[in-house]
């Protein structure tokens, strides 16, 4: 779940949701400096479903220790530091089920996933959060998908279907890098993020080069990207949310019973050069 703070309660937003999102902007991706992604419709997938594996999770929000739905906030923008406020145990099996949903379909759009996963709980996350004794269950994990991305990686350079421009290492890497760029710019919309970022890596550009991508806000879910990697100059994309009264609640079933009696409403998203 993903949440974004009003007067009265809070938009509550679902992972899928947040990756379809992601997805939309993936679609647009490409123009006379950015290079659109390859293989197309793998990529796109993954992207769409990097994370389907929250889908029952999400339909019964939880509460923090401090009674406000268990949620990626503006707070935890740029760092992952909230492993205090979560099952660990319960995490992991619903990135590694994630994993194991997609590659059951498409193994291309799984290995990006997987890496994605990997990263969030790498290069990305702060283990002084995590209770030390939970520790090796995290390093299983992380090596259990190394393990992963290995097999996929060796299965998909014999599948004759890629082409070989699309199975190199910098192929796996630039798509691995959209789909952390798409997903972080989905992020920052459904949080409606008030400060300057970036896209997280360099992305691939016309002329074998990498532009770092900055976003400025400029209005309630409006983000001005700079350089711009989309084929038109300004696109609008709906966001599903469902808004719930209250800033703190007693517990789970509350905070379920008032999501799932809220109407699903369309906020807005725009970006422009």
């Amino acid at each position: 779940m993903l949440r974004l703070e009003t007067e009265t309660g809070f938009w509550l937003i679902t992972h899928p949701d947040h990756a379809h999102l992601a997805a939309a902007f993936a679609t647009h991706w490409g123009n006379d400096l950015f290079l659109p992604p390859s293989p197309r419709s793998n990529v796109l997938h993954g992207i769409e479903v990097h994370d389907d594996g929250w889908i029952a999770r999400d339909a019964r929000p939880q509460v923090t220790r401090a009674g406000k739905p268990s949620a990626f906030s503006s707070d935890l923008v740029g760092k992952y530091s909230a492993f205090e406020e979560i099952d660990l145990a319960d995490y992991l099996a619903v990135r590694e089920s994630a994993v194991q949903q997609v590659e059951a379909v498409d193994p291309y759009a799984a290995l990006l996933v997987s890496m994605h996963t990997y990263n969030l709980l790498t290069a990305r996350a702060d283990r002084s959060t995590i209770a030390p004794e939970h520790l090796p269950l995290l390093d299983a994990f992380l090596e259990r998908q190394k393990q992963r991305q290995q097999a996929l990686r060796k299965g998909i350079c014999a599948d004759p279907q890629f082409l070989p421009a699309d199975v190199t290492d910098e192929a796996f890497l630039n798509n691995f890098r959209l789909l952390q760029a798409t997903d972080n710019l989905s992020l920052l919309s459904s949080v409606d993020y008030s400060q300057p970022a970036t896209l997280l890596h360099p992305l691939p550009a016309i002329g074998d080069t990498e532009r770092e991508i900055r976003v400025t806000p400029i209005g309630p879910r409006q983000f001005r990207l700079d350089p711009y990697p989309f084929d038109s100059s300004s696109l609008t994309f709906p966001l599903p949310a469902r808004h719930v009264s209250g800033h703190t609640f007693a517990g789970a079933d509350q905070l379920t019973a008032l999501y799932q009696s809220a109407p699903v409403e369309q906020l807005e998203v725009a970006v422009t050069a």
